[in-house]
């Protein structure tokens, strides 16, 4: 092996002990954190899924404290169990303003949130409005972990496809910011 050669494979070990590294110090809080109620009937998907499927919850002012945080989830729940029927959470992830990653309906389950999508994709809300301003970098990242651990825990395709829910039907979600930084991220197509 010549020294360009060595220097590559390097870079690479490298690379991989840093995404490691990253994935692993993302936390997912389980349901249990913010009060959940049992789902309703819930359903399995088996293998890997073709999409992820960016939200936000159009929350004004989101959440900061994992207390604001974990009483949002909870009222988005509510609402969606409620009001719009739906078994559970509509969302599989949730990305608050914590700081934090917090369990909807999880890895494996199909989720309510985006028609057509929901039983080939991986739903992931940020709580906030993101039309004007972007999550923070926190948010941004922690988002980029769990997509990664998707991918090494065999729940999402190594070849998927990223969406915000605006190309999945007529809406303003996740928010023009939002929507402009997920654009740039990899695995996004303009469909």
């Amino acid at each position: 092996m010549n020294a360009a050669a060595i220097k590559f494979l390097a870079i690479v070990a490298l690379a991989a002990v840093a995404l490691c590294a990253t994935t692993q110090a993302l936390t997912i809080e389980p349901r249990s954190s913010w009060g959940a109620v049992s789902a309703r009937s819930p359903s399995r998907i088996n293998g890997a899924v073709e999409f992820v499927i960016i939200h936000h919850s159009d929350n004004p002012n989101g959440c900061s404290t994992s207390q604001q945080c974990q009483r949002m989830i909870k009222a988005i729940q509510s609402d969606h169990k409620g009001r719009r029927k739906f078994s559970d959470i509509g969302y599989n992830f949730i990305v608050a303003g914590d700081g934090k990653v917090y369990e909807g309906r999880g890895f494996g389950l199909q989720g309510s949130h985006a028609p057509s999508y929901n039983r080939k994709s991986i739903g992931i809300v940020f709580i906030g409005n993101f039309e004007n301003s972007a999550p923070s970098s926190q948010m941004l990242q922690n988002a980029k972990d769990l997509i990664e651990l998707a991918k090494q825990g065999g729940y999402l395709r190594s070849d998927y496809t990223l969406l915000g829910h605006r190309q999945t039907k007529a809406t303003a979600c996740p928010g023009t910011a939002l929507y402009n930084q997920i654009k740039t991220w990899p695995h996004w197509k303009d469909i």
